[in-house]
C-alpha cells in the first residue's frame, strides 16, 4: 500500500473555487471510480495552497483507476477543461509516500 500526496497551487484569487470544484466535482467523481481519498488539506499560511492524499493497493491498482478517471470522457469533456482556469499546472508536486510502522493511516 501507499499513498499519493499531491501539493496544487491555485491561480491568484482562485483557491476557494478550485476547493470547492474539488469537493463537489472532481473528488465525488474520483470516488466513484474507486479512489480512495483520506484528505483535502489548504495551507493556513499560504493563499494559493491545496494539498490531498490518495490511497492505492498496488501499481496495478493505482494504473487502472487512473484509467478510469482521466481516460473518461467525463474527465476529458467535462471536469478537466475547467481545471486550468484555477490550477497552475506548472507548479504541480506529486509525492509517493509511505506510511511509517506507527503512523494512524494504513
Amino acid at each position: 500500500m501507499f499513498f499519493e500526496l499531491r501539493e496544487y497551487r491555485t491561480l491568484p484569487g482562485k483557491r476557494q473555487d478550485w476547493v470547492d470544484y474539488m469537493e463537489q466535482i472532481i473528488i465525488p467523481f474520483q470516488v466513484s471510480k474507486g479512489m480512495v481519498i483520506l484528505g483535502s488539506f489548504v495551507g493556513q499560511e499560504e493563499d494559493d495552497l491545496y494539498i490531498w492524499i490518495r490511497r492505492f493497493e498496488d501499481d496495478a491498482e493505482k494504473e487502472r483507476l487512473y484509467e478510469a478517471v482521466y481516460e473518461s470522457d467525463t474527465w476529458k469533456n467535462e471536469i478537466g477543461p475547467k481545471i486550468p482556469g484555477m490550477m497552475d499546472r506548472t507548479k504541480i508536486v506529486v509525492r509517493r509516500i509511505e506510511a511509517s510502522s506507527r503512523s494512524v493511516i494504513q
